[in-house]
């Protein structure tokens, strides 16, 4: 296969993550969902995770009781959002027909890559603070929450970032340190407040603990497994995720 063929196959394939919307819009189940779109039970969990933050309103709402595992359906924003995406395919179609040369598409390729961050939170750009020649960018995320993001100026000029932008923060799930609610917080960092929706155990690595904020978006950190039998957390309970203004990274739309 040529690679202008392959690249082309890369484009104009629908994203799994698409794909898993709508069968969640058809079979009402994540399970089955799951299985249609090609993804495992935990993938699709991850990528309902990442799409709910990502978006101003959460895509996808979860329900109980649900046969053949855990239950969902799709929000009216998601709803929405999926028949907006079907009429997108064909311009996607009608673009890659403009498209001159193979270094044409090699280019969209490169644009079109992903990050290694588990927290992806989309937010606004409420303020920005000059600090010597790095900013103190202050984002307002989805549901009232706020942080702060330290960059360098380069990057708030590279990122055109003023108030009322869209971004989104990119936090390593390694980099979020939990406590008790009832714990002191550290005025110097980041808090976000949540309950744990569920923690994945592994063997010789740490435990992945899965957050639910009052929002609908959800973190994702990865907590040593001494650290975790220390604070003795569960699922249910209230839990603080802290981390630091420079271990958070800004992204925006071109």
């Amino acid at each position: 296969m040529s690679l202008t063929n392959a690249l082309t196959q890369q484009l104009t394939r629908r994203p799994q993550r698409l794909a898993l919307l709508e069968q969640i819009a058809v079979q009402g189940s994540i399970t089955r969902a799951a299985k249609a779109a090609g993804l495992s039970y935990k993938a699709a969990w991850d990528a309902i995770d990442e799409l709910n933050n990502l978006a101003e309103k959460p895509l996808v709402e979860r329900t109980v009781g649900g046969k053949g595992g855990g239950g969902a359906r799709l929000s009216a924003e998601g709803v929405r959002l999926l028949a907006l995406y079907k009429r997108l395919e064909s311009l996607q179609a009608r673009l890659l027909e403009c498209a001159e040369s193979e270094q044409d598409l090699e280019l969209l390729g490169r644009l079109m890559l992903r990050t290694s961050a588990r927290n992806q939170l989309s937010g606004r750009v409420l303020g920005i603070e000059s600090r010597g020649r790095n900013d103190l960018v202050s984002i307002e995320l989805a549901g009232g929450p706020c942080l702060l993001a330290q960059i360098t100026h380069d990057s708030t000029e590279k990122l055109e970032l003023a108030p009322g932008r869209s971004v989104v923060a990119l936090i390593k799930a390694g980099w979020l340190r939990l406590q008790h609610i009832s714990e002191l917080a550290d005025d110097a960092l980041n808090q976000l407040q949540g309950r744990i929706e569920e923690i994945l155990d592994a063997a010789d690595s740490p435990s992945e603990v899965r957050i639910a904020l009052a929002s609908g978006q959800t973190l994702c950190a990865l907590v040593e497994p001494e650290r975790l039998a220390q604070l003795g957390l569960k699922a249910g309970n209230s839990v603080r995720a802290q981390f630091a203004p420079g271990q958070v990274l800004l992204g925006t739309a071109l």
